[in-house]
């Protein structure tokens, strides 16, 4: 910096005094959630504010009238308030920022092993069972879910399922008479899982993650005092839903019931979680049941068994374990 003029240099030093002092004013929980905020930001707010005192200086050495200089500082100041109250930050929500981050935080938290039953009951009560296999794990880039589900005979579906730590999906599958695995097209990702009311996106809860998070009035569930969390995807989330309530356990911060709208019909897909427990230090529950109001039946999945430690590694995840080829998700 030897370059530079005494003058500069004062103000370079001014300029880092103030940004000093700026963040200091500003709870460092504000600063974290919104890291990318810092340093242009306060590039913004200080060269605003700088614009806007020499606006006064100016005014102030000049013969004006009192009410147009108020218009015009008021006009400013408009524009200069929100870069220094960006909404969203300190108009924080408490029970919101419970809800979001302890719902992230259990999912990031996953590794488990479980095997039970999907079963679809029609209008009429006549029941189809499928068994039911899955393993789960957390690894930095994200979680990685594999399930196995055999038919009434012998044919079986394999979905390996990848949700990254931004809440984007991407699935591959091997379906019933396939010997490879595939990459599942979006266009199927709501399609009916072996004909159940589960769809194949609704193996993962990647609302938590998604971009829009918005606390509602917190509700009773049954016995349950209950956060509930509206979630809406953006532009970059890819989803067939528009939105997904969630009524979670205060105590346990573990989903009790979940209601999904799907995109463009409106439609909604109701999901209540039965005989939460834990597990190895996790909350599970032992069974969710998921059916569309107005449509007759509706589907369960059973937990029978499992381990909320499975101590599961990259290599559990690899389909070539099941004799199976074709594309790895990355």
């Amino acid at each position: 910096m030897a370059w530079l003029s005494n003058t500069e240099h004062s103000k370079i030093g001014i300029a880092a005094r103030w940004q000093r002092e700026m963040r200091a004013s500003v709870p460092e929980s504000c600063l974290i959630r919104r890291a990318g905020w810092r340093c242009t930001h306060f590039v913004c707010i200080y060269r605003a504010m700088t614009f806007l005192r020499s606006v006064v200086v100016h005014f102030r050495s000049r013969k004006f009238s009192w009410y147009p200089t108020a218009i015009a500082l008021l006009a400013l100041f408009s524009l200069v308030h929100p870069l220094v109250y960006p909404s969203g930050i300190f108009a924080a929500n408490p029970e919101q920022d419970t809800a979001v981050t302890g719902s992230r935080q259990r999912i990031e938290k996953a590794d488990y092993r479980l095997s039970g039953r999907l079963i679809r009951v029609e209008g009429n009560g006549k029941r189809t069972n499928y068994k039911f296999v899955a393993k789960g794990h957390w690894f930095p880039d994200g979680m990685r879910l594999l399930c196995e589900i055999s038919g009434p005979g012998s044919e079986k579906t394999m979905l390996l399922l990848h949700m990254s730590a931004t809440g984007q999906v991407s699935i591959e599958a091997v379906l019933p008479g396939e010997k490879t695995a595939s990459t599942l097209p979006f266009e199927r990702w709501n399609d009916p899982l072996v004909g159940t009311d589960f769809s194949y996106e609704d193996m993962v809860e990647n609302q938590f993650f998604w971009k829009n998070q918005e606390g509602l009035a917190p509700e009773k569930y049954g016995a349950r005092d209950c956060f509930v969390l509206k979630s809406k995807p953006g532009p970059q989330d890819r989803t067939h839903y528009d939105s997904a309530t969630s009524w979670i356990d205060r105590t346990i911060l573990f989903p009790v019931h979940v209601v999904k709208t799907l995109h463009g019909t409106g439609q909604q897909k109701e999901f209540i979680y039965y005989g939460l427990r834990q597990n190895g230090g996790a909350w599970g529950a032992s069974k969710v049941e998921a059916k569309l109001p107005g449509k007759p039946g509706y589907s369960i999945l059973e937990v029978e068994g499992g381990s909320g430690k499975a101590n599961l590694g990259r290599k559990d995840f690899d389909l070539i374990q099941f004799g199976v080829q074709g594309e790895k998700v990355k």
